[in-house]
């Protein structure tokens, strides 16, 4: 089985970087236009656009393959998964949400990522490795995703 869940893009990290760098994109446009300036700035823009879009976790086998643009890939055997938690933590992670699921897997390593669909995400993983403990925020019977 080959599944691929992309990541839930959440507003609240998508309106503070369109305020941020169109406010920055403004002035640097409006004040004495530095087209060096202006080029690094549409290259940052860019860049987060890319890690936004290309954001997505796989499960692919026994593997749960994450993958954040160019700069984050990482595989993680399903059965070294020991605890799925929801969160908010806002802590740098492959994730494009502040909706979040933290993974523990192995001795002591953990990774946060979004998926579009938490409870399908979580409920495939479940089935590849019962032994997982699921810890949810809200009231396990309401809809997550």
């Amino acid at each position: 089985m080959k599944k691929i869940y992309k990541s839930k893009i959440g507003l609240e990290l998508i309106i503070p970087l369109i305020l941020i760098l169109g406010s920055i994109l403004v002035l640097a446009i409006i004040q004495k236009p530095s087209w060096v300036g202006i080029a690094i700035l549409l290259a940052v823009i860019l860049f987060v656009v890319h890690m936004f879009m290309t954001t997505y976790y796989t499960i692919d086998g026994e593997e749960l393959i994450i993958k954040c643009g160019f700069l984050f890939n990482k595989t993680i055997e399903i059965k070294t998964i020991k605890k799925i938690a929801e969160t908010n933590n806002p802590t740098s992670s492959p994730a494009t949400s502040i909706d979040r699921l933290e993974i523990n897997y192995g001795k002591f390593d953990s990774v946060i990522i979004s998926p579009k669909y938490k409870s399908e995400f979580i409920n495939d993983i479940k089935r590849l490795n019962p032994n997982v403990e699921v810890k949810y925020k809200k009231k396990q019977n309401e809809k997550l995703g």
